[in-house]
């Protein structure tokens, strides 16, 4: 196959489409929260949540890459049609209309309006709010060509100005010194792990293997079709994208440790970075930061919103892409006017479980051509994850469903059993132990077929 050769603007136009779709919701808010509750610690806990909020999406990227997929349900079809459904599903309705899109409207609004508005009259606030936000999304979502010319060239420019502006402010006139800062009890001795799992929230990783559907289409139709060659242009791409994002998400965590010393622990990012925009520029920072974050928001909602649709369309093709892009925005509405704090309460479970499966999916993924994408080796360390995964689910579930007797019963169980249980890592272990079982298996079975062949030979 003829392939056009790139130039170096035509991988920072698909990183900045990449950096838009990634960056978004969660990206803002968590890694302020994060530096606040890690205080001086904030350094090792940003290592953490690096991992999961930067390596893991460059490496989500690169195992679709690798693995030739053209999706979700492609990646995880070594491990069965039905499960790679079944996940695909779960993974797609997270990251649409469940809780990710909602999100991208319910954070900006939370930032920039919720307190400039009364309790009582925040939820039609909301409702209008959405309304328009929604309607934007679909209207720039109903041609997923255009997301390139949309998200790369227009809204992340500004975004990155509005941020640059705030972080000169932050770092030529800081708030305090972020290693004198408290630290909360839980980063004392776990830091690292912690933002390791906060990480799960930007919600990155699953989008990077939802993402890649949109990579591909966009690589293709400039001028590559080789697999090989789309592999490495997504790979280049992508870390471009990464970078950048890794080095916003420290200056994010570092400006939350700084805030401690004039503001409280706030429940939320959105709170605290409407304080520091606040205490920097006044008013006029507040109306900037709301503007910032709905640019930001704004992206990410439209290559969610074509992702799904793309995503799903592909897996039922009787229903047509416009008809799931109405899905999704017209679902993102109605959930999003439930407020930010129950889209997070009920999003942590689903990422609590989900994210373990798509870890080892990845890294299966990326090792598969040492094992010839062998289908025991999926399976059992997918089996074997699969359990404890739901334990950590269950465990990060709000109260009204962790005060039931048979939940305490079954957290009981999982704590006394299962190592790193109480740091919601207990997959870890089980994981590695079914891909070491299914590789045993794979070695003996590729030993046997050699001495066959052989004693056939002979």
């Amino acid at each position: 196959m003829s392939n056009q050769k790139l130039t170096f603007k035509h991988y920072l136009i698909i990183g900045s489409m990449l950096f838009g779709m990634f960056f978004g919701a969660g990206n803002l808010i968590f890694p302020i929260h994060l530096g606040q509750l890690a205080g001086s610690h904030w350094l090792t806990a940003g290592w953490g949540f690096l991992l999961t909020g930067t390596l893991l999406p460059l490496l989500g990227i690169i195992a679709i890459s690798i693995t030739r997929s053209t999706g979700i349900y492609d990646l995880a079809r070594p491990i069965g049609k039905h499960y790679a459904t079944a996940f695909m599903i779960l993974t797609c309705a997270t990251l649409g209309p469940l809780f990710a899109t909602p999100r991208t409207a319910t954070t900006p609004f939370q930032i920039g309006i919720a307190s400039h508005v009364s309790t009582s009259q925040a939820p039609l606030y909301l409702f209008i709010y959405s309304l328009i936000f929604f309607s934007i999304t679909y209207w720039a979502s109903r041609k997923p060509t255009g997301i390139v010319d949309m998200i790369g060239k227009l809204l992340n420019p500004a975004f990155l100005i509005l941020l640059a502006v705030i972080f000169g402010m932050a770092f030529t006139h800081p708030l305090g010194i972020a290693k004198m800062t408290a630290t909360t009890t839980a980063y004392q001795q776990h830091a690292f792990l912690n933002g390791f799992l906060q990480g799960y929230n930007t919600m990155d990783a699953l989008a990077a293997l939802l993402f890649g559907i949109a990579v591909v289409t966009v690589i293709r139709g400039l001028g590559q079709h080789n697999p090989t060659a789309i592999a490495k242009t997504a790979a280049k791409s992508s870390l471009l994208s990464i970078s950048l994002e890794a080095l916003i998400y420290l200056g994010l965590i570092w400006l939350g440790a700084t805030s401690l010393t004039h503001f409280k622990l706030t429940v939320d990012g959105g709170i605290a970075f409407s304080q520091i925009a606040k205490a920097f520029f006044g008013v006029p920072g507040e109306i900037m930061l709301a503007i910032m974050a709905t640019l930001t928001c704004l992206t990410t909602a439209v290559g969610l919103a074509s992702s799904f649709s793309e995503a799903l369309h592909a897996k039922f093709p009787k229903i047509s892409y416009r008809t799931w892009n109405r899905l999704s925005c017209g679902a993102s509405f109605l959930i999003a006017n439930i407020g930010l704090d129950q889209i997070i309460a009920w999003s942590t479970p689903m990422l609590m479980f989900l994210y373990p499966l798509a870890i080892t999916l990845i890294v299966l993924s990326i090792l598969s051509p040492l094992f010839h994408r062998n289908t025991g080796v999926y399976r059992w360390t997918t089996g074997f994850t699969l359990i404890p995964a739901l334990f950590d689910a269950l465990g990060s579930a709000p109260a009204i469903v962790t005060r039931q007797g048979w939940a305490q019963h079954l957290l009981a169980w999982d704590a006394k059993t299962l190592p790193m249980a109480k740091l919601g890592m207990d997959w870890v272990v089980p994981a590695l132990i079914g891909l070491a079982i299914g590789l045993g298996g794979y070695l003996i079975q590729r030993t046997l077929a050699a001495r066959s062949y052989k004693t056939n030979q002979d």
